[in-house]
């Protein structure tokens, strides 16, 4: 016996012995009992007595009745007409169907087949909305089948008793706002710099993020607080941001009060602290999301629709008799025609091409967007005044793959409406276009005004692999200013007195990338260009890539060219220290030694540029230890005009209580240590669980009294010493699905399931709950008075576990047992009457490493 054997998610909370398990299996497929069969089939018990000491020792009524499984609580993923809707606890009792056979019948309330999709209110005979288990009956035609090998419950309604919801879509009602918490991000670095050439002084910095949070039902409280140290040991707070939100659900919007920015569909984004209403695309079913045009057409008879772009099946449905419309497809995010095939039920085909591309600024047919905003500018310079404004935005799918979009902003020295209309043009591709008029006052001028015109283009040509997108062009009158630009002229002190912003006059984006084939590789081009109104600056940046890997080594070239880019130490205002022109260079190769150093790899990486240096560099990276917590690279380089020598050692490892890194790094000038550490921790109302740093929306797992055991495809997230674990990406309002890894669990601890969705809406903190049973394991063989083992299929309970689960005895009395206290009394029952059970007390040595596995012992049932 395998002292590591673990319960899957598939196990029923009924559980047998492995052995037991096997033998019911194998009986029911040759008795032929499957979910149809008569009730009260019986096997012959015989077939199991092969040693003739054991006669008359094999009870199997247990499984006798309906699907050959006794009624109780089972785990099971629930399929509402092929389409898996739920995974929950079900009750299961026998019941007659339509035939007058018995079978497993599951209890479901009202409530839950209406959250399913089911039209309950059509059918009064299903009984009270509040009625525990609902008449399933009461819909014609309506069956349930419980497949017990898949742990699946598969309902089968008719389609005119189902709501037509989109794919994707998870009903609101299983929506989590999840529990109260308070939380706290945290990251923590600093680094020390000693010089080698004598000309400067040694230097240290410390740097700190802190993001806190509070979660109260459905309201979430943010706050970005920074700190900062310099050499000189002057110290910097500042904050960011503290806003409270909430989700709208109604509304499928976010309600925000704080400070944020507002969308940058219309206009530019702007900071703010007021207060925000907007739509939460996230709320929407992913085949709602993003731009697809609606595909119509009509079927002459019950009708099979199959919807093909580039090659690929996206979509197939079946329609009734008439005109039908298909609006629900998700999007691909590129564009090529829609190969629409109609199969008619008498083999007749009917074939539609609907052109297709797609755009950012396209939405579905009657889908609206909208954004409210209202409160103070707010910008990241202290001097610049908090003068209000308001701002609200709309956009609306139109017909023939049109799209109107438009907005204003309103401040009481600037003022600006927007409108646009965006095109799906087929094969040309997809297009928008818009103008904002603006009316500005800038402080201590005149006022002014001008107008800014966009274009947006996207195609992609299918046949050659080329995906060409402008993604935009924009021209401005010499009188336009946007909002932002007008608010930062209001500040502490004389306007005037500062140096002329540069405004932009025109701007042009460009990008397109090119598939070489399946073993050529690819190429990308990128380009940029801004010219302005008051400066004779031309900025220009303009990029190329190519990339490919043979036999899986991996190598890229990429070039740059910049020309009047600003500096990094410019305020972005057009004014400061900006370079001219330069050209950059690089290659890069990437080898995987796994054929003697798994999960390594060497790499060669040269940079060359005009105006500067050209360094070539080896080193090794990869990652260790079990689950790849720890990621490490190693780097020696040299470069030319003086550069000389350099290079890094540097590690990260990422655990169960947060994240640390540390690195090393040197060259001709000067050497630096930098360290950090960074996490989250979660308040709760079961205490205080320490993990890896969070993303907006997390889940709390809890297996009490499991610790060290693994969230699958989490790296470094595993249960802390009372159970508890931190997932630190969850994605709103999708199920996500949180599964522990069972080969991580301790010998002590069994888990009847290892799998959980969960639903959470956005910046919550939600709760999957995993019953772990902690005790010993023990295969225990259980003799009757006279020695005589038990029955076979007998049942059998340890009264001191809180979910009171049964394991059933396999052949010759054995049975597997788990969660057990050192010591105990356990009840064996194999029939409905007093003689038909006992009682057995046993006592198992203390756990140690020679006996962490399944101890083996013989016990007296009396």
């Amino acid at each position: 016996m395998n002292s590591k054997i673990k319960q899957g998610r598939n196990m029923p909370v009924p559980r047998v012995s492995k052995l037991a398990y096997l033998i019911a299996g194998q009986l029911m497929l040759l008795g032929g009992m499957s979910f149809g069969v008569q009730a009260r089939d019986v096997f012959n018990p015989a077939l199991l007595e092969v040693d003739a000491s054991h006669q008359g020792t094999t009870d199997l009524s247990i499984f006798e009745d309906g699907a050959g499984q006794p009624p109780g609580v089972y785990r099971v993923d629930i399929y509402v007409n092929n389409d898996q809707k739920d995974t929950r606890d079900v009750e299961f009792s026998m019941q007659k169907n339509a035939d007058g056979k018995e079978t497993l019948q599951p209890c479901l309330s009202v409530a839950q087949l209406q959250d399913m999709g089911v039209k309950t209110d059509l059918f009064p005979g299903l009984g009270d909305k509040n009625a525990k288990c609902a008449r399933l009956s009461a819909i014609p035609q309506a069956s349930a089948e419980f497949r017990f090998s898949g742990q699946q419950l598969l309902l089968s309604i008719p389609q005119m008793a189902v709501s037509q919801s989109a794919r994707g879509y998870v009903p609101e009602s299983q929506w989590d706002n999840g529990i109260n918490a308070l939380l706290l991000n945290y990251n923590l670095s600093g680094a020390n710099n000693y010089v080698r050439n004598g000309e400067s002084k040694d230097s240290n910095t410390q740097y700190a993020n802190l993001r806190p949070g509070i979660n109260i039902g459905p309201w979430r409280l943010r706050n970005y607080t920074t700190w900062s140290r310099n050499s000189n040991g002057q110290d910097k707070w500042d904050t960011v941001y503290t806003y409270a939100a909430r989700s709208i659900i109604a509304l499928k919007s976010q309600l925000i009060l704080g400070d944020s920015s507002s969308p940058s569909d219309v206009f530019d984004s702007v900071p703010f602290r007021g207060v925000q209403l907007a739509s939460d695309e996230d709320m929407i079913p992913d085949s709602q999301k993003g731009y697809a045009p609606v595909v119509r057409g009509i079927a002459r008879t019950n009708a099979q629709v199959i919807i093909r772009q580039n090659g690929y099946i996206i979509y197939q449905s079946y329609v009734a008799p008439g005109a039908f419309e298909i609006n629900d497809m998700y999007p691909t995010g590129g564009s090529g025609d829609l190969y629409v095939t109609i199969k008619e039920a008498d083999g007749s085909q009917q074939n539609l091409v609907v052109p297709f591309a797609s755009l950012p600024v396209l939405q579905r047919e009657g889908h609206f967007k909208y954004s409210i905003t209202s409160g103070q500018y707010r910008s990241y310079d202290g001097s610049v005044d908090e003068t209000p404004f308001s701002q609200g935005t709309a956009i609306y799918g139109l017909p023939a793959g049109f799209t109107a979009y438009g907005g204003g902003q309103f401040a009481s020295k600037y003022q600006s409406l927007a409108l646009g209309v965006g095109k799906n043009l087929g094969d040309f591709g997809a297009i928008s276009t818009d103008v904002s008029q603006a009316w500005s006052t800038l402080q201590n001028q005149p006022k002014d005004s001008g107008q800014s015109w966009r274009v947006r283009y996207s195609k992609n040509v299918i046949q050659t692999g080329t995906n060409f997108a402008i993604a935009g062009y924009r021209y401005s009158t010499n009188g336009y200013y946007s909002l932002q630009e007008v608010m930062d002229t209001y500040r502490d002190g004389n306007y005037s007195n500062q140096p002329m912003l540069e405004r932009r006059r025109n701007r042009s984006e460009l990008t397109i990338s090119q598939n070489l084939g399946q073993s050529a590789g690819s190429l990308s081009l990128s380009w940029v260009s801004e010219d302005y109104w008051n400066s004779d600056r031309t900025m220009r940046s303009i990029g190329g890539g190519y990339n490919n890997s043979y036999n899986g080594i991996s190598y890229g070239l990429n070039y740059s060219y910049n020309q009047n880019s600003t500096a990094s130490g410019s305020n972005g205002s057009g004014y400061g220290k900006v370079y001219t022109h330069d050209q950059v260079f690089g290659l890069s190769v990437n080898v995987p030694l796994n054929f003697f150093m798994p999960n390594t790899y060497v790499n060669y990486n040269l940079n060359t540029s005009k105006n500067g240096n050209t360094t070539n560099s080896v080193g090794l990276s990869g990652t260790a230890l079990e689950g790849n917590n720890l990621s490490w690279g190693a780097q020696e380089g040299y470069g030319s005009k003086g550069v000389g020598n350099s290079g890094n050692l540097n590690a990260d490892y990422r655990g169960t209580y947060g994240e640390v890194n540390a690195g090393y790094a040197y060259d001709s000038n000067s050497q630096r240590l930098n360290y950090g550490v960074q996490g989250g921790i979660v308040a709760h109302e079961h205490g205080v669980t320490f993990g890896q740093q969070m993303g907006e929306t997390i889940t709390l797992v809890e297996a009490r009294g499991a610790s060290g055991v693994g969230v699958s495809n989490q790296t470094g997230v595993k249960t802390d010493w009372r159970g508890y674990a931190i997932v630190p990406y969850t994605t709103p309002y999708r199920k996500n699905s949180l599964q522990l890894d069972n080969q991580t669990l301790p010998d002590d601890v069994e888990l009847a399931l290892t799998n959980q969705n969960v639903v959470p809406t956005r910046g919550a903190v939600v709760r999957a709950s995993f019953n772990a049973s902690v005790g010993q394991r023990a295969m225990m063989t259980i003799l009757r008075a006279g020695g005589a083992p038990v029955p076979f299929g007998a049942m059998v309970t340890d009264p001191a576990q809180k979910t009171a689960q049964g394991f059933i005895v396999g052949d010759a009395g054995q049975v597997y047992l788990t969660g057990l206290a050192d010591n105990g009394s356990l009840l064996v029952k194999w029939g409905n009457s007093a003689q038909e059970q006992c009682q057995v007390s046993y006592t198992l040595a203390k756990p140690t490493t020679a006996n962490a596995g399944v101890q083996t012992l013989s016990e007296q049932c009396r």
